[in-house]
């Protein structure tokens, strides 16, 4: 049984024996087969690489060719351009020596001819030279000369023509004045000079409405109480600021406004209508706001107004002071007119009147337009608006001529020109046209009686009498009562006098005669 056993086990091992025998056999067999393949292979692909290794060479072989042929076509191409380059080079250089030899040929020639001509203005200047010493020498001698036989110098002969000029010229305009003087009050010259105003005024079409500067506000009572209350606080405010005294009316049912400059009236009237329309109580605060804005307002309204009328003139601007002057024209009325208007429609007519007598118009105009300015300076400048302007244009450099006219259109400067007779001309005209101004007669008679008030019961006066619709007061005095000195201190007390008991716009002249006539008679 053990013997049994012992024999399937060897034949077991034996079976499986031939069996890993007959399988790594079979492997190994698999194993040459997948070689040769790999072999096969490897042989097919390098044959492969190696015939497309030969075509590329060949390829390569045959465009390095081409590309040789092709460079070397190029090489020769440029050089034969270089050649033909360095051929027409080397023809130029030598067409540039030829033109170079012209050249310094010329150049030569051109130096021996200015070395010639120097030499010849050498002598020239030599000559010229001595003919000057020669003519300095007999002018000399002919000075000498002249001073021997006509027994003066020069300076003494210069020195007596230009004063025999200067009478002769004296004389000729002595005697131009005496025929204008004479033939001034002719019949002819008074029918021209009517022809050329009516041309003037028939040529001007102007807007004559004119606005009013109000000095009384009437505001019913119960408004005034509302607003404003039963203090003057806000009132004092607005007069503060605006510069013009603002007190309640005597029955309480106005506001009234009293000082020189209109402006500060204008903005203290808009700053009163602005709070009444709000309604409500006035407070200090907002009072003073209204008025700084109302200012503002009014500033850019003066410079609008100033370059507006320069601009309807079409007169070259004046200026910034000046423009503004112009504009605060607009809130000054004199006798009911405003300012600003009849500034333009003087400047309107005067260049009128200086294109009938053929003269510039344009300094007319701005003659003309700028002759109130001193209206606008007169409640912070003592003196006639007149003066006041001239001597305000003078100073921002406006021409002589227009501040001569300015000055001159109310006689307190001699007429220096055409132009200041056409611009007092032309403003007679615009404040004399009918309805232009207005003033009631009984406060007219009472300001005349007022000012001739003042000089009752002054000793060593004989007789007084007011001029020019109260802006001016003569005064005559008697010779053996008043000298020469306290002529002219009794015209600085009565002046004095006007200003601490009158109130009056513009500016009052007091004129004091003192006449000393003494008659002889011999028999």
């Amino acid at each position: 049984m053990r013997l049994v056993t012992w024999l399937w086990i060897c034949l077991a091992v034996a079976l499986a024996a031939s069996v890993g025998f007959f399988l790594k056999r079979r492997r190994t067999r698999a194993w040459h087969r997948m070689e040769q393949q790999a072999r096969e292979k490897a042989q097919a692909v390098t044959e492969e690489a190696r015939a497309f290794s030969e075509r590329l060479l060949a390829q390569a072989q045959t465009d390095a060719e081409e590309l040789r042929q092709k460079r070397l076509a190029h090489g020769q191409r440029d050089l034969l351009l270089r050649r033909q380059t360095l051929q027409r080079a080397a023809e130029q250089i030598v067409a540039w020596e030829q033109l170079q030899k012209r050249s310094e040929k010329q150049l030569e020639e051109k130096a021996a001819a200015l070395t010639q001509r120097d030499r010849a203005v050498a002598d020239m200047q030599s000559r010229c030279k001595t003919a000057q010493d020669r003519r300095v020498q007999l002018v000399a001698e002919a000075k000498e000369m002249l001073v021997r036989r006509a027994g003066e110098t020069h300076a003494e002969a210069r020195a007596r023509l230009g004063q025999q000029w200067c009478e002769q010229v004296r004389a000729a305009g002595a005697d131009s004045v005496r025929q204008v003087e004479q033939l001034q009050n002719t019949p002819e010259l008074a029918v021209c000079a009517k022809r050329l105003l009516d041309i003037s005024i028939q040529r001007y079409e102007g807007h004559y409405l004119t606005e009013r500067l109000l000095s009384t506000l009437p505001i019913p009572q119960d408004v005034l109480d509302r607003v404003f209350g039963k203090d003057n606080d806000v009132l004092e405010i607005i007069s503060s600021l605006a510069n013009v005294k603002v007190q309640f009316g005597e029955e309480r049912n106005s506001i009234r406004l009293e000082g020189q400059d209109s402006l500060g009236r204008e903005l203290a009237r808009r700053t009163i209508a602005r709070l009444v329309k709000l309604g409500g109580r006035a407070q200090k605060d907002a009072a003073e706001r209204i008025v700084k804005n109302f200012n503002e307002d009014l500033e850019r309204e003066i410079v609008e107004q100033g370059r507006r009328a320069f601009k309807e003139l079409a007169i070259p601007r004046a200026h910034p002071d000046l423009v503004k002057l112009v504009g605060r024209l607009q809130f000054r009325t004199s006798y009911s007119q405003n300012q600003w208007k009849h500034a333009v429609e003087s400047a309107f007519l005067c260049g009128m009147l200086a294109a009938e007598l053929r003269l510039d118009v344009k300094i007319a105009r701005r003659a003309a337009l700028l002759h109130d300015i001193g209206k606008s300076l007169t409640h912070a400048l003592d003196g006639s608006h007149a003066v006041i302007g001239a001597d305000h244009a003078r100073r921002l450099g406006e021409n002589e001529v227009v501040a001569n006219a300015i000055g001159a259109h109310h006689l307190e400067e001699p007429f220096g020109s055409p132009y200041a007779l056409i611009v007092a001309a032309a403003d007679a005209m615009s404040g004399g046209r009918p309805g232009a101004r207005h003033e009631q007669e009984g406060s007219h008679l009472q300001r005349i009686e007022d000012l001739e008030r003042l000089v009752v019961g002054t000793p060593g006066v004989s007789y007084f009498y007011a001029l020019q619709a109260g802006r001016e007061l003569r005064v005559h005095v008697k010779e053996n009562q008043v000298n020469d000195l306290k002529a002219a201190q009794l015209a600085t007390a009565l002046a004095q006098k006007i200003c601490e008991n009158l109130v009056y716009p513009g500016q009052i002249r007091v004129t004091v005669i003192r006449e000393v006539e003494i008659v002889s008679t011999a028999n």
